[in-house]
């Protein structure tokens, strides 16, 4: 039995909404501890670099969950990746 796609893209902005709203903790964290020792650099950039590319093909398909979920998505990674360039270097000045 097909699916309609009304009800496809209902289940995409919902697994889009839970996915995206995911990140939201973490940049909250950040920004309070005003540290992200704890993340990686490198998994961070890789992962913004992905989303950056699913947004794309969302684009180029024309898949509003996709598009949404993944430039809500960026939005929130690279925040996260701004600050912990930011901070990181806050830290790396202090005197010690």
């Amino acid at each position: 039995m097909p699916i309609s796609t009304d009800v496809a893209t209902i289940v995409g902005l919902v697994a889009a909404a839970c996915t995206t709203v995911a990140f939201v903790p973490q940049v909250v964290r950040v920004y309070r501890l005003r540290s992200a020792d704890a993340i990686s650099l490198t998994t961070f950039a890789l992962f913004s670099a992905g989303t950056a590319v699913w947004l794309v093909y969302g684009l180029l398909i024309g898949s509003i969950p996709v598009i949404l979920a993944n430039a809500l998505t960026l939005g929130l990674a690279l925040t996260i990746l701004a600050l912990k360039v930011y901070w990181d270097r806050v830290r790396a000045a202090a005197p010690r």
